[in-house]
């Protein structure tokens, strides 16, 4: 159960995804921020699967989001199923219901659409306009008799302004008179997103809630409800506090259009680390500094409510791959190795990490070691360079650094002519990872044979 916010109080968020889909990019940070903003301070991240929505709720889905959080490192210490809930949702219904705070309707999708647009024609705000509650028990007996069965609002209370104090956006007031009784229930039976929430955040204890800027009027909502549960549960519970967050842009806008490109799995094939994404997204809309940062503590250590902006955060896939590259160029041999090719060591990975974009990618970099490597055609005077090159290779502790000491003195070469000649014959490239680490690893028999075939060539 809830427990009032205040000194020494355990700080405990959520995160409640609906199963109907793949984490992306919104999302997860989302969930990164309320888990966050628990750890900073010691408590403790839910995960809560809204599944209420039987019908496009899906258990791979449910599945996915698991295995994607725990790729992500995002581990929640619980998690709860509004499916498994059903029985409460009902119970706090009955007690909204004879509180007089909930009431059934029985317009049809057509007409309160017709309503709207009478009210927008009168210049009124197109929110609903409580006829329901016009009918007396006759009128609702008619319309069940002709087969209607009702859809239910909560019913706001218009006496006072719903006020908040956010923690992404200051000071919130809302004129609840300004806003529809949302529905809650629909004529099946089933449950929307609203009421099962509220009902759940208080259940489970939640004292932070951090969620899109698209909630806020949610929120003005979900408050009074909050409030009402709390008096019908007779209860000294506090509601959770508020933080809304700006959302996601892409260079053009929305990113609706390319979630599924910006999905936890195509992030995940395309070779993107996830600590990539959380360095990213930990930062994304703050005015903190977005850098490759893979240590966990030093995010939390600078997370802050305070440094989020209220314009809507851009995220931009070139920013994500130059973090992961960096990052990459990070990592150790030992966080690796399981996803390199067959007889790469730590020395393969120093030598080759710096090119990389993606871990994958060491496998056609690891090509320039084992062969074949591409055959290019030289010049004469090249090729007498080349053979020279083989005269003098040896193989001692520094086999790049003694075989371009000799043959600088040998031939007069220097910069450009002395170095590339000698990478595009043992490495097929124009480019690529330091030489000096390289060649040890390519070995003299190999290198004789490649230097070797370029004089030839």
């Amino acid at each position: 159960m809830a427990q009032a916010i205040g000194a020494g109080m355990t700080i405990v968020t959520r995160f409640a995804p609906s199963p109907t889909g793949r984490l992306h990019v919104g999302n997860i940070r989302t969930a990164l921020h309320n888990w966050m903003l628990a750890k900073q301070a010691g408590g403790r991240f839910l995960l809560r699967i809204d599944d209420t929505d039987a019908e496009r709720s899906r258990e791979d889905y449910v599945e996915a989001i698991r295995a994607d959080l725990a790729w992500l490192g995002i581990a929640p210490d619980g998690e709860e199923r509004q499916s498994a809930q059903l029985a409460r949702y009902d119970a706090a219904f009955a007690k909204l219901q004879a509180e007089g705070r909930v009431y059934p309707c029985y317009e049809t999708q057509q007409e309160l659409e017709l309503k709207r647009k009478i009210r927008l024609g009168r210049g009124l705000p197109p929110i609903y306009d409580r006829g329901a509650l016009e009918l007396d028990d006759a009128g609702r007996a008619a319309k069940e008799a002709e087969g209607i069965a009702p859809h239910w609002r909560f019913k706001l209370d218009h006496d006072a302004p719903i006020t908040w104090e956010d923690g992404v956006r200051g000071t919130q007031k809302f004129d609840p008179a300004q806003l529809s009784d949302p529905v809650i229930r629909r004529a099946d039976g089933s449950w929307l997103y609203m009421l099962p929430s509220a009902v759940d955040d208080l259940e489970m204890g939640i004292t932070h809630v951090l969620r899109g800027e698209d909630h806020v009027s949610n929120t003005a909502v979900q408050i009074q409800m909050f409030d009402a549960l709390i008096a019908a549960a007779d209860t000294q519970q506090s509601i959770p506090r508020f933080a809304h967050e700006a959302l996601l842009v892409g260079k053009e806008g929305k990113l609706s259009k390319r979630l599924g490109s910006l999905g936890c799995d195509a992030l995940r094939d395309r070779g993107i680390e996830p600590q990539a994404i959380v360095a990213l997204l930990a930062r994304l809309g703050t005015s903190l500094p977005v850098e490759p940062i893979a240590d966990r503590g030093a995010l939390l250590d600078t997370f802050d409510l305070s440094t989020f902006g209220r314009a809507p955060a851009k995220f931009d896939d070139t920013e994500l791959e130059r973090i992961n590259a960096a990052l990459v160029h990070q990592m150790e041999f030992e966080a690796v190795s399981d996803r390199l090719p067959a007889g790469m060591d730590a020395a393969g990975w120093h030598a080759i990490r710096p090119n990389l974009a993606h871990v994958a990618e060491a496998g056609e970099w690891w090509r320039l070691v084992t062969g074949p490597i591409d055959s290019r055609e030289f010049s004469e005077e090249d090729r007498a360079y080349l053979a020279e090159a083989v005269r003098q290779l040896g193989w001692g502790e520094d086999p790049w650094r003694a075989l371009t000491s000799a043959l600088k003195e040998s031939t007069g070469r220097k910069g450009k002519a002395l170095f590339l000649p000698l990478r595009q014959a043992l490495t097929g490239m124009d480019h690529g990872p330091d030489m000096g680490e390289l060649l040890p690893l390519i070995g003299e028999a190999r290198a004789r044979e490649r230097l070797e075939a370029a004089a030839r060539a």
